[in-house]
């Protein structure tokens, strides 16, 4: 499925498997890269949608059930993990400034991949599952743990599942470094959440997810106090 040349190809098998377990009718990739989770779907017989950049589809800009006519039941993207490999301008066309691999550093990242979750949601069916296939990042000596922000970004009360695969063919695998302190990251993470079948009104959803947020942010600054 898909092209194994297409760099951080993600294997069809992980997506037939969330297919047998999630039993969608309708699927939707909006970071569909090469097709491979498009294919598999087709190839179950699941009504399935691919979108990307590199194709049209701003996932910053553009909303995805209008853009595919539809809710879906399940919205699973999987984006570039920061700057780890760009793909605009490197692996296909001219360099994007909406391109998630090209944020000018991790903070950017987050709040983008944030928004594009948000789209996820959005286009999901009430009780169905959104989520995104994403890994950690160790450069320079510091490890950014992408899936701990997507998790904290996101409504605690629609988490659903957290799997860790193994990662495979990546550059470090052929690299040696010297001095290495830790275990190199071997794993990713396929995060879902499920959205819920009685949905609030837009404004009171966002409202709703704003005040969950500020509540975290005042929990913290209480233990930042007390330490």
């Amino acid at each position: 499925w898909g092209d194994s040349a297409w760099r951080g190809n993600c294997s069809g098998h992980v997506y037939r498997t969330l297919f047998e377990q999630l039993r969608p009718q309708v699927f939707v990739d909006p970071m569909v890269g090469s097709g491979t989770s498009v294919e598999v779907a087709r190839e179950m017989n699941i009504e399935a949608y691919g979108l990307d950049l590199h194709s049209g589809h701003n996932i910053l800009t553009m909303d995805i059930a209008q853009c595919v006519g539809k809710e879906a039941d399940l919205v699973v993207s999987h984006p570039p993990y920061g700057s780890m490999i760009l793909y605009s301008g490197n692996v296909w066309g001219q360099a994007h400034p909406d391109d998630l691999s090209r944020c000018k550093d991790d903070e950017d990242f987050h709040e983008k991949l944030h928004i594009a979750l948000l789209n996820q949601r959005r286009a999901t069916k009430s009780g169905g599952y959104y989520g995104t296939i994403i890994g950690d990042w160790r450069r320079n000596g510091r490890y950014t743990s992408y899936q701990a922000e997507c998790i904290a970004r996101m409504p605690a009360d629609e988490l659903a599942a957290v799997l860790i695969k193994a990662q495979h063919n990546t550059v470090s695998d052929s690299r040696s470094y010297s001095n290495m302190k830790y275990p190199r990251i071997m794993h990713e993470y396929i995060l879902l959440w499920s959205k819920p079948r009685q949905v609030m009104s837009f404004l009171s959803d966002l409202a709703c997810m704003a005040k969950q947020q500020s509540n975290r942010l005042a929990s913290t600054w209480k233990a930042v106090v007390r330490d």
